[in-house]
């Protein structure tokens, strides 16, 4: 043999490896993942309706995928830490985001400055579920309605306050329009999540809470709370005798939360599909749609592409609301 052709076998040889990989991979981000568990992380605290929502569906999508899906709390600034820290991760189907109308549209809209692009900087996978917001009054507050609520607040303005899940959240976002619409003066108090929210509510120490649906039904059932109204165009199923803002005299009133399912930008289209597949099989089964209907949640199950989208149509829906509306509201406060 001559060295010529010596030199020859291991390129030719190093040539067929390559072809034999490019034709049959030993393995694909797709087989292989998940190998490891998943950090699902969830930007308010616990026992909030989005803190519900991501436990149910990480429960599942840890059956499915067969590794363990860790709830990861991260709560503050409105939401805006936990997404800032799904922003900086790894696109490696490895953290999820269990993202917001909060988180990915009226926040953005009102800080200009926030620290991610809620559209470049994230991956969509699917949107979940749409849940109404609710306003509630505690007992002592005197009011039982929407209508006695304007009429209070109208002869003694300033003197009620409402608790919302934080500074520039879809529950604070409705009561600056409910302040504008129903034309009273109502006091903001702001929480770092719906749980906290709720729990001083039920004390007395804030008479007014608005929130998602789920979390204030159990305590408006109980008598603990009284529901003044739904703030969606429609009555719940699961509240039929609760009346809507729109039928108490604020005609066109609706302010509805939603969460979704959305990972770092960069995220591998195997993985993506996987990942938008498994949770829309989990979003169309009968049994989790019923657990979310009787909490006053609707289920939903998108493409990727088509929840993209959505983002996008509410920015520009929620974008001309309020510059039309003439509010303002400082995240700070």
């Amino acid at each position: 043999m001559t060295l010529t052709s010596a030199k020859r076998v291991p390129a030719l040889s190093t040539l067929i490896l390559l072809v034999a990989n490019l034709l049959w991979p030993t393995s694909t981000p797709a087989l292989d993942y998940p190998t490891k568990a998943i950090r699902f992380i969830v930007p308010f605290p616990a026992s909030g309706a989005g803190d519900m929502v991501a436990r149910a569906l990480g429960q599942r999508l840890g059956e499915s995928l067969h590794q363990s899906v860790v709830i990861d709390n991260r709560s503050g600034a409105g939401g805006t830490v936990g997404v800032q820290v799904t922003a900086k991760a790894a696109p490696d189907g490895y953290t999820l985001l269990l993202c917001t109308s909060s988180t990915q549209v009226i926040g953005p809209i009102l800080q200009p400055n926030i620290p991610y692009d809620p559209i470049k900087d994230f991956t969509a996978i699917t949107l979940t579920v749409l849940l109404p917001n609710i306003l509630v009054a505690h007992p002592s507050a005197g009011v039982s309605t929407l209508a006695e609520l304007i009429k209070f607040a109208k002869a003694k303005p300033g003197q009620l306050g409402y608790a919302s899940n934080g500074n520039g959240t879809s529950s604070h976002l409705a009561g600056e329009l409910l302040k504008r619409e129903a034309g009273i003066n109502l006091v903001h108090v702001p929480y770092k999540g719906a749980g906290i929210a709720i729990n001083d509510a039920l004390g007395g120490h804030v008479p007014l809470l608005i929130g998602g649906l789920s979390t204030s039904l159990p305590h408006v059932k109980s008598g603990r709370l009284r529901s003044l109204a739904i703030m969606s165009l429609k009555r719940s199923a699961a509240a039929p005798d609760i009346p809507t803002a729109a039928e108490s005299g604020l005609p066109g009133f609706e302010v509805i939360q939603w969460f979704g399912l959305s990972a770092p930008a960069g995220l591998p289209k195997p993985i993506l599909a996987r990942l938008n597949e498994e949770a829309r099989r989990i979003l169309s089964s009968a049994d989790f749609r019923d657990r979310m209907v009787q909490q006053g949640i609707d289920v939903m199950s998108t493409s990727s592409e088509e929840f993209r989208a959505f983002i996008q149509t509410e920015t520009r829906k929620w974008s001309r609301i309020l510059k039309d509306s003439g509010i303002h509201i400082d995240p700070a406060g």
